[in-house]
């Protein structure tokens, strides 16, 4: 009877503690419905590097004013214009990021719905990038470890730099 009621409780323990830990993986599957293809920060670093991509941050501005990655256009979520990327190759490769990964695919799939045909979504967004030690930028074009981390609950996947809310 005592082990029974032990290992129940073990159970329990054990599964609240895996439920707690859900992978990025998991979340952004449960946020994202898969219709814009992801790109790994280590490969948006070498199309960076290549003058070989477009980027385009969708986060809120004063989110883009803490930090960016370097050479990002600024164009944002809840006031997103399109007609901002009319100058642009409707052919030419895009990666949209965020905080992680999940406002990024809805202005990515408005930018497919528009005709661009080459966007990507970077897997993890700008907290990932950090956490891989890739350089940032504040407002100026200053280097900075700073990062918007956009909520506590959300923070948790920042593991690198210096966390502004």
């Amino acid at each position: 009877m005592k082990a029974r009621y032990l290992i129940t409780l073990f159970s329990v323990f054990i599964l609240n503690g895996m439920n707690a830990q859900d992978s990025l993986e998991s979340l952004l599957k449960k946020y994202n419905s898969g219709k814009i293809s992801y790109t790994s920060v280590e490969e948006l670093r070498m199309d960076q590097l290549n003058n070989g991509v477009l980027i385009l941050d969708a986060r809120e501005p004063e989110e883009f004013k803490v930090s960016h990655i370097e050479g990002a256009l600024e164009v944002g979520f809840n006031d997103f214009d399109i007609s901002i990327l009319d100058s642009f190759s409707r052919e030419k490769k895009i990666v949209v990021y965020c905080s992680i990964g999940i406002r990024s695919e809805n202005i990515g799939i408005k930018l497919e719905k528009s005709g661009f045909e080459n966007v990507e979504n970077l897997y993890g967004g700008i907290f990932e990038w950090k956490n891989k030690d890739y350089p940032l930028v504040d407002e100026k074009g200053d280097a900075t470890n700073k990062v918007h981390a956009f909520s506590k609950s959300w923070s948790k996947w920042l593991k690198k730099g210096e966390k502004i809310y």
